[in-house]
């Protein structure tokens, strides 16, 4: 497909200055994963509805920022990335507000979609930094900005934790709308438009199509424990999953300019990293569900630390960080012998880090240190998922390309959330008038995890090596550190 260059795009920034400002955005967006978390228990009471609805605030952010990406990805390529990026922020903003001057669960609801929404600035943000930085400075730049996925999540737990204890819960979305304002002044200050365009017509009926499909197949996976696995709504949404995404894939094969090339996604190199992609994310949210819930667990269970919230994510905020800190080791890495190694590299990492909790879980100081190595296997292979992409698709598709890889990541996450949801309520023990998760339904979670970092391994090993890569963004580098 042909692209062109926009006549008005100005002065590419400073490196620096735009790995920065958009790692800072893909920060903030990141932080509405997690930032109603502390409210959890507290939620059907302050929006004044039953505990089933009250869960509807995390999974529609969650199938908000699945459904966004591809489509905001493309929305780039075609209209411009800074633009999309400027809308994803004005998103999150409103739906900020929204939530900040609200106890209506419906407005709530509404708010917490356009926080979702706000997910495409990632992929967003990596195909602006492909675009606008010399090709000798990409790799380490999309290894930090891919990592912030993951350091949102984590600083952001102890940040709404501290904020939801000592301050009114609606200080948790003035704070996060505060932090939106701030992205958007810099974008809109900082960063010119990307130069890159698709000349197409955006696919709306694929856009349309794709939102369906995901919300068919996502819905049931995130809330199957609660509607029953075996019942005729769970079923009925899967099978219409199969019926749409069938439909789907032959209309996008069929028309011109596709929301998502699928022959282009076909290619080994792309669909094996999508489904690596998924097995990482798998392995990741196994950590965000377990962790916690042992810190926090009282000690007369016999395996709980007994820690606060806050206290529990200060112990895993170093995990986060750590993901942040591999970044140019990431891309060094990844310079020196290829995105596939770093990817297998990080899936052997995660594995290593389950095995460690599996047998260390005695003390905080022993969950700082899987979370940590986990946190570092995890930075690796979110690093390493972009730069095979990007070398493997045209520079006037990257924009939709990540938005898929970013939504293959959330199909991992919600189908962890649902398998580790379904093993820590099954196996359980009495306290008192309450059940809680023994230490065996823990071991399951974390051997299951181990499972999915094999998966992804075995799958990395399937990708073939990139023959010739004029566009590989870590080509420069490479040359570079050969020298």
């Amino acid at each position: 497909m042909t692209h062109r260059l926009t006549a008005a795009h100005a002065k590419s920034p400073s490196p620096r200055l735009a790995v920065a400002v958009l790692a800072f955005v893909g920060i903030v967006v990141s932080l509405m994963q997690t930032l109603v978390v502390p409210l959890i228990p507290q939620l059907p009471l302050l929006l004044h509805t039953s505990a089933s609805n009250a869960s509807w605030v995390i999974t529609a952010t969650l199938l908000a920022g699945a459904v966004i990406t591809p489509i905001a990805g493309r929305l780039g390529d075609i209209f411009g990335k800074r633009r999309m990026l400027i809308l994803s922020l004005v998103s999150l903003l409103v739906g900020s507000v929204l939530c900040a001057l609200t106890d209506s669960m419906g407005m709530m609801l509404v708010g917490r979609i356009l926080q979702g929404l706000a997910m495409g600035a990632i992929p967003l943000g990596i195909s602006i930094l492909r675009d606008e930085l010399p090709r000798e400075k990409v790799g380490g730049a999309v290894a930090t900005m891919s990592a912030t996925m993951g350091v949102g999540g984590a600083i952001g737990l102890p940040i709404a934790a501290l904020i939801a204890q000592s301050a009114d819960w609606h200080a948790l979305f003035w704070a996060s709308a505060g932090l939106g304002a701030l992205a958007l002044v810099l974008v809109g200050a900082m960063l010119p438009e990307s130069p890159v365009r698709t000349p197409a017509r955006f696919d709306g009926v694929g856009a349309v199509g794709l939102a369906a499909g995901l919300t068919a197949l996502l819905l049931p996976i995130t809330k199957g424990a609660d509607w029953g696995w075996g019942s005729p709504l769970t079923l009925g949404l899967f099978a219409a999953a199969v019926v749409i995404f069938v439909l789907w894939g032959v209309f996008e094969l069929r028309v011109q300019s596709p929301l998502v090339d699928l022959r282009v996604s076909a290619r080994p190199r792309v669909l094996f990293t999508n489904l690596a992609s998924i097995a990482v994310g798998f392995a990741m949210y196994a950590m965000t569900l377990s962790f916690p819930q042992l810190l926090m667990a009282p000690s007369v269970t016999g395996y709980g630390l007994g820690l606060t919230m806050v206290q529990a994510g200060l112990a895993l905020a170093p995990g986060g960080l750590v993901m942040m800190l591999l970044s140019p080791v990431s891309a060094r890495l990844t310079a020196l012998r290829g995105p596939k190694t770093t990817l297998l590299l990080g899936g052997a990492v995660i594995g290593a880090g389950y095995v460690l909790a599996f047998f260390l879980t005695s003390a905080v100081w022993q969950i700082i240190v899987a979370s940590m190595v986990i946190g570092a296997g995890i930075g690796l292979a979110y690093a390493a998922m972009p730069a095979l992409i990007m070398g493997a698709v045209p520079q006037a598709e990257t924009g939709a390309a990540n938005g898929l890889n970013s939504l293959m990541r959330s199909v991992g996450t919600s189908t962890s959330a649902a398998v580790m949801g379904v093993i820590l309520a099954n196996m359980t023990m009495n306290l008192g008038p309450v059940r809680v998760p023994t230490m065996d339904g823990f071991h399951l979670t974390f051997l299951t995890a181990v499972g999915a970092a094999l998966a992804s391994i075995v799958l990395a090993a399937l990708i073939p090596r990139q023959r010739s890569t004029p566009q590989l963004p870590t080509e420069a580098t490479r040359e570079m550190a050969n020298a």
